[in-house]
């Protein structure tokens, strides 16, 4: 979704909304005492646990951090299965698998992103814990990321990451409605890893390329450089991707859409024959729309490398714990049943 103006500075709008960001605050404080203390049910999938989220509504760069962890999880020789609740899809009140040329209408447009670029299970549900059992039921992996879910508490976890933008901050600190946090700030200091989008000691996303939205040609971002472009971004943060073309030198025209926008061909009607450059998650929703000189621009999360291995390490040690657990040991009353056999 787009972030309302007020959101960004303890304005009147924001100072009259107060009263319902305090109802806000209590429902959540009730609702994390209750999975605290066992009155609500929070399950365990099995194997190791991570979630990737933030607690402020919008874009933080949670989804290109995510497919680089799952990278550098799979370079320690740990398999790695990935849940999501598919936000905007249609058919996630039950576990759907997620293959590179599923329906983003019907799993939502990330889900299929990630299934494209991580190589890797992916599952959507609007339970993620409905859709940890499905993966697991037919897959064996040690960790599984779940793509947001910092608040979906049903799902416990061992690794949590709150993700933040740095050009966004937290906006004025308020929870929703006056501002557009989903917990309160003090929530950062209960997680493992707070992780800066666009912070060298972070990670820092970086544009790999020109892909076609239809078919598989492929070009330097630098093609553009100097021309004038229209440039289409339907995610939490559309000034993040206009910056981004902006500093590879091209002249863009903004065309900013909500967050998970389902596109159609009405709305590439644009006056003049540019390119076209979008995002990588709304490229998915495009690719049958017909569209001509269409290109989106894929990013990578450059992780900074005393976090990645801070974080790598910890996992590891998550697994083997995990793995000790399953091996029974050995007794006595074991070994004499085997000599007892011999």
């Amino acid at each position: 979704m787009k972030a309302p103006a007020h959101w960004n500075s303890r304005n009147a709008l924001a100072l009259s909304l107060l009263p319902l960001a305090w109802l806000f605050a209590g429902i959540g404080y009730l609702r994390r005492a209750a999975y605290n203390r066992g009155w609500l049910a929070s399950t365990h999938a099995g194997v190791t646990t991570v979630i990737v989220g933030n607690i402020n509504v919008g874009g933080s760069g949670k989804s290109p951090l995510l497919i680089s962890l799952v990278k550098l999880l799979r370079r320690q020789g740990l398999t790695v299965g990935v849940v999501s609740r598919g936000y905007g899809g249609s058919d996630i009140a039950s576990p759907q698998w997620v293959v590179p040329d599923s329906s983003p209408a019907a799993v939502g447009d990330e889900a299929v992103m990630l299934a494209r670029r991580c190589e890797c299970p992916v599952v959507v549900c609007a339970s993620r814990v409905a859709a940890a059992a499905a993966l697991l039921e037919r897959e064996t992996v040690d960790v599984l990321l779940s793509d947001d879910g910092l608040q979906h508490y049903a799902l416990r976890r061992d690794i949590e990451i709150a993700v933040v933008d740095t050009e966004r901050g937290l906006g004025n600190g308020w929870l929703m409605p006056a501002g557009p946090l989903r917990e309160p700030s003090w929530r950062l200091d209960t997680v493992d890893f707070v992780v800066r989008n666009g912070d060298p000691s972070g990670f820092m996303l970086e544009p790999i390329g020109l892909q076609a939205v239809r078919g598989a040609q492929q070009q330097n971002l630098s093609a553009y450089r100097d021309q004038r472009v229209h440039a289409v971004a339907g995610i939490g943060n559309p000034q993040r991707f206009f910056k981004a073309l902006r500093l590879s030198g091209m002249e863009i025209v903004e065309h900013a859409f909500a967050d998970h926008h389902q596109f159609t061909r009405d709305d590439f009607q644009f006056h003049g024959d540019l390119p076209i450059l979008m995002t990588e998650k709304d490229a998915v929703k495009c690719a049958g729309l017909g569209l001509k000189n269409a290109w989106y621009v894929p990013v990578d999360a450059l992780l900074a490398r005393d976090w990645s291995e801070t974080f790598s390490r910890l996992v590891v040690d998550q697994v083997a714990q995990y793995n000790a657990q399953v091996e029974e040991p050995t007794t006595e009353a074991d070994e004499q049943r085997s000599r007892d056999e011999q």
